[in-house]
Order: structure tokens, then C-alpha cells, then sequence
């Protein structure tokens, strides 16, 4: 069990009513309904949130901090994603949402596109270096890059191994703050408000990093009700107020910004788990050898469409493209750094194999060998009554010790057949 690496999204047991929806939507068949209930593998979850929004009794929810979590430090920034802006609607600016952080709490707001254009800018130089892996794949949503440990581990070294736009931002952040007003980096807390529960592990489990520099991450849920309340008391805002991102950044939030943003660059921007795990099938038998670039998002519509945001991703990629037109109108600057070497990761990411059977190799070949030959006994129809997503799943479970053969309906219809028949012929023996 994958016990040492921290997960977001979690299950309520109680709320739980092992009807298999999730395991049919589960990207990485991480899991299994086991005696009425739904059970999360933990070394094969990637926090995607994807059974979050199938899930139609709320029993999967994501781990955040709360909103009043932010006290604990002496000084507090606000790390706004991109994706917060696409959930009010046209009537409120950007330059209204992040004055209503100032008046939630915060000290400082640091908007994560600024950040985002920084690594738009050291992704570019990065593209020019001839001795890396294409087509490159962006790093920034942890969820894909937890699938390509866990699924696609030949793509590994396609990464892109630049830092997260999140991660540059409290880095920056703090560096500002700091210096402006003179206080100790220590006495300042950043925090990141998310669409998704995949940043809440990536903070916990800093691929990047041997630490994270984001210290609590709050829900898009949890912030939207209190921001707009403060906007709706206070219409006036100076629309400049703390609006100094440029359209490039702010575009990030949804699908194919990251990778327009690139300019004259042979690119694709995918979005939704299933259509990444078509686009990584292709990459891993080298048929897209003509791509420098593969924007991946795991939720629909990019971060506007994650578990953790308000609005439907369709009413929400509008009002950012209302948000966008908006810049686009008046002059912004876009953010660089001099040194990118600074944004290189100081960590490696590794493969975590999920199908490891054994530590001994022999028993390991028997194991992969039984599951094959039951996959062969199993009917094939992947209905997920079993509590397994497919054949082979509960093939493996049975291997593992997880499961029965009788937890397939059609063996167990088999053996009950059976055991009438002989039960019939011990009748028909039986003197009278």
C-alpha cells in the first residue's frame, strides 16, 4: 500500500452506497466495492477527482484547509488560480475578486497567472534544447503527472521539468512581500485557492520539490460564497486594483491556453482523464512524433472544470473569455525572470509501479500467469457487479487475495447451477 504518500480526495463511508458508479469512471481502476462499500486503492489513485463528480451520494470528497487556517501565520497571501475568475459572472471583474481576497483576510494577492506567464516564457527556452524528449508534456496538473507514474511510465522523461505556475507563485509571492515590507519569509503563509483536489496532494507530495513553497490550499467552493457576498456590499472598485496579469496567464485556466500561449509551436491541448489516456496511448507507440507539445488537463474543460470550482465549466470557460477580452484591452506587461535554471525541478519523479505482484520474480510470473488464465474463466462483459471495474481487475483481486471467483455473478449463478444438478442427481440415487 502506498501509505507514506498523502491523498486528497477521501471517502465517507457513511454516505457510501456501493451502487459501482465510481469504479466505471475511475481513470486508473483505483477502485473496488467490497461488502457494500467503495474502497480507494491508494497506490493507484492520482486525485484526479474524477469519482467526486460521479459520485451521486457525495460520498467521495477532496481534503482542503479551512478558510480560517490562513491565521496561523502572521502574514497572509492569497494565490488565486486562474480558474476563480471563470465563476462569477460578467457583472464582477477580476479586479473586484481579488480586492474581496484583500477584505477576506488576506494581506497580499499574488495571482497565479502571473506565475503562469513565467513559465509560458521558460517553457519556450526550455522547447529550444536539443537534447529533450518531444512532444513535451506540461507538468503543470499533478493528476496527469501521478498517471504518468502510475500508467505511462515510458513518458516520464517527457515531462516537463519546469515548476508549477502554483509553485513559482508563493515562491515569488513571499520574495515580494518580504522584501517590501521587511518581515521574515518565515512569518508568511501562501495559500493557494484550488479548483482541484490534485493540488492538494501535490503540496503534500511536492514532485518539484523536495518541499513545497504553498503552505494550505483552500477549496474554490469554500472561498466563492464569501467573496461574492463582499462584492455585492462593494461595487466600487478601482479596476486597475491589483490587476497586473496579462491575458496570457489569466488563459491558463482553461483548455489550450497554456499551450497558445507558446506561440509558433506544434502543440495539442487535451483535456478529461479518457481522452489523456488516448493521447498517452499514442505518444507511448511513438505516433506523435510530430507534436512539440501536449497541453494535458485531467478535467473537462481544463481547471474551469475542476471538482473543487462552482460553476458549470461551460458557463465558466464564457465568463473567462469575457474576463480575457477585458485585458486584452488595456496594457499588461508579461512577467519574466531572468535565470530560468531557478524553475528547473530539484526533485525527480519516479515510476510507481501499481501492478507489482511479488518481490520474488518467479512468484510474481506465476501470479501474472493465474490472472491471465481467470481473465480467460471470467465472462468479459466488464459489468462491475463483481465490485471490480473489469474482468481482468477482479482477475487480479482474486490473486491478490481480494476477491473470490464467486463475486462474479455468472460464476456464481455457474456453481449454484452446479450444486442443484448435484444435488438433483443425489435425489435421483437416493432409494425410496
Amino acid at each position: 500500500m502506498d501509505l507514506s504518500y498523502f491523498h486528497s480526495v477521501t471517502l465517507n463511508k457513511d454516505k457510501c452506497k456501493g451502487c459501482t458508479n465510481c469504479i466505471k469512471h475511475c481513470p486508473t481502476e483505483a477502485i473496488r466495492v467490497r461488502g457494500g462499500k467503495a474502497v480507494i486503492i491508494a497506490e493507484r489513485c492520482i486525485d484526479c477527482g474524477e469519482c467526486i463528480r460521479k459520485c451521486p451520494y457525495h460520498a467521495k470528497k477532496a481534503v482542503t484547509d479551512p478558510v480560517d487556517f490562513i491565521h496561523n501565520f502572521k502574514y497572509k497571501i492569497a494565490l488565486p488560480a486562474p480558474s476563480l475568475y471563470g465563476q462569477f459572472g460578467p457583472n464582477f471583474t477580476r479586479s473586484q475578486i481579488i480586492k474581496a481576497l484583500g477584505e477576506m483576510g488576506f494581506d497580499f494577492v499574488f495571482e497565479v497567472a502571473r506565475a503562469a506567464e513565467i513559465v509560458t516564457n521558460a517553457t519556450k527556452e526550455y522547447l529550444e534544447k536539443e537534447d529533450i524528449k518531444k512532444p513535451v508534456i506540461s507538468s503543470a496538473c499533478p493528476a496527469v503527472v501521478r498517471l504518468i507514474q502510475v500508467r505511462f511510465p515510458s513518458l516520464i522523461d517527457n515531462l516537463l521539468k519546469i515548476e508549477s505556475p502554483m509553485e513559482v507563485a508563493a515562491a515569488l509571492a513571499k520574495q515580494e512581500f518580504s522584501k517590501k515590507h521587511g518581515v521574515p519569509v518565515e512569518e508568511i503563509g501562501a495559500f493557494f485557492i484550488s479548483p482541484c483536489a490534485a493540488k492538494v496532494t501535490s503540496v503534500k507530495n511536492p514532485y518539484e520539490n523536495m518541499s513545497s513553497r504553498v503552505d494550505g490550499v483552500l477549496s474554490i467552493k469554500d472561498v466563492f460564497i464569501p467573496i461574492l457576498e463582499i462584492m455585492k456590499k462593494n461595487k466600487n472598485v478601482d479596476q486597475e486594483y491589483g490587476s497586473v496579469s496579462s491575458a496570457i496567464g489569466v488563459a491558463w485556466a482553461g483548455t489550450g491556453g497554456e499551450s497558445d500561449a507558446l506561440g509558433d509551436v506544434r502543440a495539442i491541448a487535451v483535456h478529461g482523464i479518457n481522452n489523456i489516456n488516448t493521447i498517452f496511448e499514442q505518444a507511448t507507440q511513438d505516433k506523435l512524433d510530430n507534436i512539440d507539445f501536449i497541453e494535458a488537463l485531467a478535467c473537462p474543460e481544463g481547471c474551469l472544470g475542476g471538482p473543487l470550482t462552482v460553476e458549470n465549466p461551460f458557463i465558466a470557460k464564457v465568463n473567462l473569455k469575457n474576463e480575457v477580452e477585458n485585458i486584452k484591452k488595456q496594457a499588461h506587461s508579461v512577467h519574466k525572470i531572468d535565470n530560468v535554471d531557478e524553475l528547473v525541478w530539484k526533485s525527480t519523479v519516479k515510476y510507481r509501479p501499481i501492478m507489482k505482484l511479488d518481490d520474488n520474480m518467479m512468484k510474481a510470473l506465476e501470479k501474472m500467469q493465474k490472472i491471465d488464465q481467470l481473465t480467460e474463466e471470467l465472462p468479459g462483459l466488464d459489468c462491475g457487479a463483481c465490485g471490480s471495474p473489469s474482468c481482468r481487475a477482479l482477475a487480479e483481486d482474486i490473486v491478490r487475495g481480494n476477491a473470490k471467483e464467486t463475486d462474479c455473478i455468472f460464476k456464481l449463478r455457474q456453481k449454484v447451477s452446479d450444486i442443484a444438478q448435484q444435488l438433483h442427481y443425489i435425489e435421483d440415487e437416493t432409494p425410496n
